[in-house]
């Protein structure tokens, strides 16, 4: 385990003794959380941009795709157990 100071404003060292408290930890254990926390998020949300990035190639690749109209009745469709039939991608207008 390696150690990171930090400086924290007073204010902010407060509230996070305050909210530690109220949660049973420490100080410390509520900052490893939060950051563990935040650095999740960060990650999640990198995976989620890759993904996007992924499918938006793909899109331009095959240069098809759904309406948003098309697939909002399908998905609509199908979260509310209809029989729907899955939607057919198209050529991109241009």
């Amino acid at each position: 385990m390696t150690t990171t100071p930090i400086r924290l404003p007073d204010a902010l060292k407060s509230r996070i003794a305050a909210a530690a408290k109220r949660l049973g930890t420490t100080p410390h254990g509520f900052i490893l959380e939060a950051i563990a926390e935040k650095a999740d998020l960060a990650e999640h949300r990198a995976s989620f941009d890759a993904e996007a990035e992924q499918r938006y190639a793909r899109i331009v690749a095959s240069g098809e795709t759904i309406p948003w109209e098309t697939m909002r009745g399908y998905l609509e469709g199908k979260a509310t157990g209809k029989a729907t039939r899955r939607p057919t991608p198209r050529k991109l207008a241009k």
